[in-house]
């Protein structure tokens, strides 16, 4: 029988091993150091359009400053009221005037009854001189410790709803205005799709609709993000984080269609979070005589009182005064 001897040298690795092996482990290692970065990477994509989806149902509110008699010595009473659905109260101040006639504001997104920067203190003083009655309101999302959410109008045009109706019993079924400032005015065009036959007329200033386009353009006002994947992205955290989906705002029948009221429509070229160009189209849709248009050259979002105060106190006077209409005995 023969045997084969194994010399010292066979049981040591060949070079190609001693080469190869020590190659392997640091392929290994740099695709588990990507591999962990693109993990990471995508972890914080995901977090921060989660925040942004957070966030956007949760506005920051400032306090109330003032009332209408501290701020321009009118007289009114503090009221609640519950939304059209009952689901929620809102807290408002209404100031009488002699008529039966009544103007509700319609706050915008990040405010509260008073939008010190429109500024609507002013514009119900000038409506009290006219002879209308006031309403000036908080939505649900603002009252503190509220747990209701920044709905992009659909829950808000439940509680402008439930304004209406208060209103509407309080004045003896007097005529009822609407006049909207930014997503006050969206909330205001989607109230009137469900009751649009309690509705007078409306005064929309700066109107905003939260779509997938003006929704992106917000975002890239802050950060300059790329439209896919951060819309889809924050369309999807928005039901998720919120419990109401942006997909139910109607944005597509609110711009396509033709009110039962004169509406006036206001805005400025420079608005750069509702841009001027889809206002433009929704005036184009309406069929009502007495409905206006006016573009601001150079006005800013919410600031068009301040770029044309005088301007617009007539323009919108003139309006309401325009198709007031006496009530029916």
């Amino acid at each position: 029988m023969s045997t084969t001897s194994l010399s010292p040298g066979s049981l040591q690795p060949t070079l190609d091993e001693v080469v190869t092996r020590p190659l392997l482990r640091k392929k290994r290692l740099v695709l588990t150091i990507l591999i962990s970065f693109l993990t990471l990477c995508l972890s914080l994509l995901l977090a921060f359009h989660a925040y942004i989806a957070w966030t956007l149902a949760r506005p920051h509110i400032d306090p109330l400053h003032s009332d209408p008699m501290r701020a321009v010595g009118l007289p009114f009473s503090s009221v609640t009221f519950p939304s059209m659905d009952g689901t929620s109260q809102l807290d408002g101040w209404f100031i009488p005037a002699q008529s039966t006639k009544t103007v509700i504001f319609s706050h915008g997104y990040g405010g509260n009854r008073e939008e010190l920067w429109v500024p609507l203190y002013n514009l119900a003083r000038e409506l009290h001189l006219q002879n209308y009655n006031v309403l000036m309101f908080d939505y649900g999302y603002v009252h503190p410790g509220s747990k209701r959410l920044m709905t992009g109008g659909i829950q808000e045009s439940q509680e402008l709803l439930g304004a209406i109706n208060y209103v509407k019993h309080l004045s003896n079924n007097g005529s009822i205005y609407i006049w909207g400032f930014s997503m006050g005015a969206g909330t205001a065009l989607q109230a009137a799709l469900q009751n649009g036959n309690d509705i007078s007329g409306m005064i929309l200033d700066s109107t905003f609709l939260l779509n997938p386009d003006t929704l992106y353009h917000n975002m890239k006002q802050v950060v300059n993000v790329p439209k896919f994947p951060s819309l889809p992205l924050v369309r999807l955290f928005f039901p998720l984080l919120n419990g109401v989906s942006l997909h139910e705002v109607p944005y597509n029948k609110v711009t396509s269609t033709a009110y039962p009221m004169p509406i006036f429509f206001i805005h400025g070229t420079e608005d750069y979070k509702a841009p001027y160009g889809m206002v433009e189209d929704m005036f184009k849709q309406q069929k009502d005589a007495e409905s206006k248009l006016w573009i601001i050259p150079k006005a800013q979002h919410e600031l068009l009182y301040r770029a044309e105060p005088k301007a617009y106190i007539r323009k919108t006077m003139n309006f309401l005064n325009g198709i007031a209409t006496a009530p029916v005995s």
